[in-house]
């Protein structure tokens, strides 16, 4: 049957034109229930299907055999109950999974995989297109009435088409709607309908599935002060018009993870100006969390702030108790100079949350039996949620995950509910799945759908494969489950004990690994050079390599530098370091910088795989040549993909720091009497390279470490999408990831364009589409920064470890930063980054004397400055089970008022006292 869909569509240039579409009704399609011998057999990827007998919870509402069809926003939002293993045999119709597919693509996906998963007899109606259950759009009607019909026409639909079925005992379908109207009307129609927590709370043999239900009640409902403490958000259609007049800007917000009062906007589009916003103060954060994307409005200039300097963490008060917020406030408030001024606005709407579930753990209430509980997140820049459970003593302890649900204007916090125990805390394994869930690292092991994509084992290069194959990209060819999978993963992640990789292991441990004595498929980058490192002719070819041998960096340095070793190998290496050599001057001489970050290598107890030792690691001659010729490849390849896609080719850029970034730089340097320029890449190197201290040898390498944390993200982009090609780091106009396909995603891309570029590959169509390149960059950059933390997070958690059965460590330290209240340290020893508290909650507050142009922070009568060497006690603070941490007690200097040493865990005398001279903290 044919009919037709007409509706209304506005072009780009505002002109407003009628669609005409063609809209195909047909009667084959089945209705899914496995004891259905009406309908013909089911189509592939609509799910299993309903079980003949419907098996799942028991339910009080419906003691018999039943199956569910939940609407678009009960989907929405108990995806979490639905995904429960309790929950079983249920009616997604095509209606409701256009509207999720629109409104919410994480969801959608999810929907999408519990419908493949054949234990759960989820099944796909295809309403829209069935005969009996297509309806028209009536005259005046919303599409949202017109969908939430459509959605009872098909309830009714199959209510009496089941009663066909000829069976013992007949299967009941019940609709679940949250929507107040849409149940009316439905129990007017005689539909079973139920609200989801009528249904979950019926469910006798699973009273605990009612914690996971989403807390999607009106404001004000959850809390009995009704007080409001937000303003109001701005809808949506006010604020893209206010955003197209310029009256607000859109942006990425970024909570601070040292400062609950505060962060900042990074604003969308090419503006130069204000591309950064602060903000500051609870109401204007106004209830924006983490990564949402929010409308802002801007300050009159004389409310404009700088950013603080002071260190504040939520400690969880009462919801009422806001006047000791606005204390907090006050303390952010400082005079500054005015060219450390920044704009500064205020959050006046939502565009889009990016809420994700969240890992953390509950705080308990203090209140007996109390429901009502506040869940402490892992990442400090998520505020705490409220949630309702029954099992707050047996959550006590764990690690679990909360989705957060809404914020009302009322509420101190947002509201969620629990999703699920991931275990106890402390324990390695949870620790491990908190910490790749926390940074939203791909983790499941690879589906056989991607495993069926791998090379059948033995493999061996053939006369049929030729030179002309591609290394990683002869196995992960475009557009198959084992490429779309890697492309989602996008790098391999490191831990300090577990490798998550991109590809599955046959590729990243044997066959795309470069072993010795073994002919492996390559991609070569092949220079002539002569004595003086100068490229004489480049060269790009598939190829097969058979390595000679297998070194460590370690190897390779000791083969290098032994007096007895001249075989073929250890000849070719010295050659090659001599032209490393003269590379690295080279760049240097062209502005590339030399920078630091200490990293740190852990030794494990073979048995427990606990960490018995902690160093730093340190780089050879040898790193530095491997390095060296990378980057060469790297830049070689750049030139080339560009030179023959000019709009396509995928590139890697580092943008310069914007000026004040290098504030705390220059004044850290100049405390030291050094003047460090920055006006361009080559100056700061040179700045750098003539900041020495023959008394002070370490200073050197502190300034490198700042000048690091100065640095903007390096980023990868599609030519035809950017103009800015300059990597700031390298000094290298043009640059790009060619050398490591095995762990990185935009290598393969690379290396396809390459292929096609020499003419030993085929081209296909996402391949050279510039705006799906540049949102596969976007997805590269973030899966690459999420990978850049969760290596971080793994060292914190294994220097916890370490220094668990340590008890107190008496340590070395220099002052990286000052703080209004506090100060960050570095420990070089364990290349382990620190906070020194001089608050303690319940405790009196030292005088504190902060000073932002030396920089320098006074304590009592001591001066604390940056780089200054001080003694540290570290140990395992366990005090807090929520978080637990490092901490780092100050012990030389000692902190002295008149004279008496002052322990920072003491009472200190009171500060009406007169002020004694400061005493400057000597080197």
């Amino acid at each position: 049957m044919l009919t037709s869909r007409t509706f209304l569509k506005r072009t780009r240039a505002g002109a407003v034109v009628k669609v005409v579409r063609e809209h195909y009704l047909r009667e084959d399609i089945p209705c899914g229930a496995a004891a259905c011998r009406l309908c013909p057999p089911r189509p592939a990827g609509a799910g299993r299907g309903l079980e003949a007998q419907p098996s799942g919870a028991a339910s009080s509402l419906c003691p018999g055999p039943h199956y569910l069809l939940p609407d678009t926003n009960l989907l929405l939002h108990q995806i979490d109950i639905l995904e429960d293993p309790v929950i079983k045999n249920v009616i997604v119709l095509q209606t409701v999974l256009q509207e999720v597919r629109n409104r919410s693509a994480p969801v959608y996906k999810r929907i999408r995989d519990v419908i493949q998963n054949p234990e759960k007899h989820f099944y796909s109606f295809t309403n829209e297109h069935h005969r009996e259950t297509y309806i028209q759009q009536e005259q005046g009607e919303s599409s949202n009435d017109r969908n939430d019909r459509a959605i009872r026409v098909a309830v009714k639909w199959y209510s009496e088409h089941l009663k066909k079925i000829e069976d013992e005992e007949k299967i009941q379908v019940i609709f679940l709607t949250n929507d107040r109207t849409n149940k009316e009307k439905a129990l007017e129609e005689g539909i079973t309908a139920y609200t989801c927590e009528e249904y979950i709370k019926s469910l006798i043999a699973n009273p605990d599935l009612v914690d996971r239900l989403a807390c999607v009640s009106d404001e004000g409902k959850e809390i009995e002060s009704g007080k409001i403490i937000f303003p109001e958000h701005i809808p949506l259609s006010k604020l893209q018009q206010g955003i197209k007049s310029g009256v607000y800007l859109q942006g990425t917000y970024r909570a601070s993870r040292d400062n609950y009062l505060e962060a900042t906007v990074w604003v969308h589009g090419d503006a130069e100006e204000n591309k950064e916003i602060i903000i500051q103060g609870l109401k204007h954060l106004n209830r924006a969390v983490h990564e949402d994307i929010v409308a802002v409005e801007l300050l009159a200039k004389d409310e404009w702030v700088a950013l603080s300097s002071v260190i504040l963490q939520d400690d969880g008060q009462n919801e009422d108790d806001i006047e000791n917020e606005e204390e907090k406030e006050n303390i952010l408030k400082t005079s500054v100079n005015k060219d450390m001024l920044r704009p500064t606005g205020k959050v006046v709407g939502i565009i889009k949350r990016n809420w994700r579930p969240f890992c953390g753990m509950l705080s308990k209430s203090q209140i007996k039996e109390a429901r009502r509980h506040l869940f402490t997140p892992a990442d400090r820049r998520i505020p705490r949620i409220r949630i309702e459970t029954r099992q707050a003593d047996t959550l006590e302890g764990q690690r679990i995950i909360v989705a957060i649900d809404g914020w009302p204007r009322n509420s101190r916090y947002p509201n969620g509910h629990f999703v699920k125990n991931l275990g106890s805390a402390g324990d390695k394994e949870t620790e491990t799945e908190v910490l790749l869930l926390e940074h939203d690292v791909p983790h499941q092991p690879f589906s056989q759908g991607v495993l069926s994509f791998l090379p059948k084992m033995p493999w061996s290069i053939t006369e049929q494969v030729g030179v002309h194959i591609a290394d990683v990209s002869h196995f992960i060819r475009p557009g198959n489950a084992l490429d779309e999978e890697s492309a989602k993963r996008g790098t391999t992640v490191y831990l300090c004990e577990k490798r998550i990789d991109m590809v599955p292991e046959l590729l990243s441990s044997n066959l795309c690994s470069l072993r010795s004595n073994v002919d492996r498929l390559a991609f070569s980058c092949i220079w002539e050079m002569n004595h003086k490192a100068e490229i004489l002719k480049t060269r790009f070819t598939k190829s097969i390599i058979n390595s000679k041998a297998s070194l460590t960096y370690a190897e390779a340095q000791m083969r290098i530098d032994s007096t007895t070793m001249n075989d073929d190998i250890t000849t070719s290496l010295r050659g090659l370091n001599k032209l490393a050599k003269i590379l690295k001057k080279k760049r240097i001489d062209n502005g590339a910088l030399t920078l630091s970050s200490p990293e740190v290598r852990f030794h494990m107890d073979s048995e427990t795989h606990d960490p018995i030792d902690l160093q730093t690691k340190e780089l050879k001659e040898t790193n530095s040549m491997v390095e060296e010729f990378m980057l060469l490849a790297n830049v070689s390849v750049a030139q080339k993909i560009y030179e023959e896609f000019p709009e396509f080719a995928l590139l890697r850029k580092h943008p310069a720091p914007p000026p004040s970034n290098y504030d705390i730089l220059v004044k850290a340097a100049k405390s030291k009497n050094l003047e460090i320029k920055t006006d361009s890449a080559k100056a700061l190197a040179e700045s750098l390279d003539k900041a020495e201290s023959p008394e002070f040898p370490y200073l050197n390498t502190l300034l490198r470490i700042l000048t690091t944390r100065c640095m903007m993200q390096a980023v990868y982009f599609c030519s035809g999408m950017d103009n800015d090609f300059h990597h700031y780091g390298l000094a290298s106009p043009i640059y790009t990831h060619f050398t490591s396909p095995i762990r990185r995603y935009a290598d393969i891309i690379v290396h396809r364009l390459l292929a096609v570029a020499i003419g030993a590959d085929s081209t296909y169509p996402e391949l050279t589409d510039k705006h799906k390149l540049a949102d596969m960059c976007k997805n590269l950059n973030y899966r690459h920064k999420m990978a850049q933390y969760a290596q971080r997070a793994s060292v914190a958690f294994h220097t916890q470890l370490f220094f668990k059965s340590k008890g107190i460590v008496n340590e070395d330290a220099y002052i990286l930063f000052v703080r209004k209240n506090a100060v960050v340290v570095l420990i070089p020893k364990y290349g382990l980054e620190g906070t020194v508290f001089f608050e303690e909650k319940g405790k009196p507050t030292p005088r504190l004397d902060y000073n932002n142009e030396v920089p320098s922070l006074t304590v009592e009568d001591t001066t604390l400055h940056v780089f200054d060497k001080v003694k540290v006690n570290i140990m395992l603070d366990a005090s807090n089970i929520q978080h637990q941490k490092i901490r780092m007690v100050l012990v030389e200097p000692k902190i002295v008022e008149n004279d008496v040493p002052a322990n920072l865990s003491t009472e200190i005398s009171s500060k009406n006292e007169p002020e004694k001279k400061k005493k400057k903290l000597q080197k």
